[in-house]
């Protein structure tokens, strides 16, 4: 499945005066599948940590900002080798880590070689009351739902897309009618990765009324774990 935003993480990664990067989103949109897809395309090697997993180092933060003992706890917790060129480190769930986030602003001041994604979902960025915000310390990137080219080329639909891209309206109108199911589709089927991945399979109208529901409903679970 094909993300537009990976040409953006790209553009982050070539830039010489970057900073360490959240990426924003909501639940379930495909941010750590896209930071997957990102690290193993373009880095020789990424260490991924989710915050909210058992057994994560959710406390690295919590002692001192020192850089270089956080690089070599990581390198313990991995066993990797980071090389600040060629890994791409990835803090997911970064808010429930005590002070993730302030962290980032010492990886920027402090050691900026190193390439740093944090994500979180948009609910869950809730910083904890020992934190203070790194304004101007780092860049964001806020992932959605597929759109409708994106849900097209899920739908291997690559020649409309082109002709799309290409402005080819008389050669478009041709295809009139089939753009107007697709568009139907979409508006039913909606964006979350995963529900367009299953129809994209099997056409089930059945099965995407279900992972809507299951989705809604983890919504509302994860509504309950923050205070109003």
């Amino acid at each position: 499945m094909y993300r537009t935003k990976i040409k953006e993480l790209i553009d982050w990664k070539l830039n010489k005066n970057k900073k360490p990067l959240i990426l924003l989103g909501a639940r379930q949109v495909g941010k750590t599948w896209l930071l997957h897809s990102f690290g193993k395309a373009e880095y020789k090697q990424m260490l991924y940590i989710n915050f909210e997993d058992d057994g994560a180092p959710k406390d690295i933060f919590q002692s001192d900002f020192d850089i270089d003992r956080i690089i070599t706890l990581l390198n313990a917790y991995s066993s990797l080798r980071i090389s600040a060129e060629n890994t791409l480190l990835i803090f997911d769930e970064i808010q429930t880590a005590p002070r993730g986030i302030t962290a980032l602003k010492y990886f920027y001041e402090k050691a900026p070689q190193y390439h740093v994604i944090a994500a979180g979902s948009l609910l869950g960025i809730s910083i904890h009351p020992e934190d203070s915000f790194p304004v101007g310390k780092v860049e964001f990137l806020t992932l959605y739902p597929l759109n409708f080219t994106e849900f097209l080329l899920a739908m291997n639909e690559n020649g409309l897309v082109e002709l799309m891209e290409k402005r080819e309206w008389e050669l478009l109108n041709t295809f009139k009618s089939k753009l107007i199911n697709y568009l139907r589709y979409y508006f039913f089927v909606g964006g979350m990765p995963e529900i367009v991945l299953r129809f994209s399979e099997n056409k089930d109208w059945n099965e995407v009324r279900k992972i809507q529901r299951e989705i809604l409903k983890s919504y509302e679970n994860d509504f309950s774990k923050h205070e109003a």
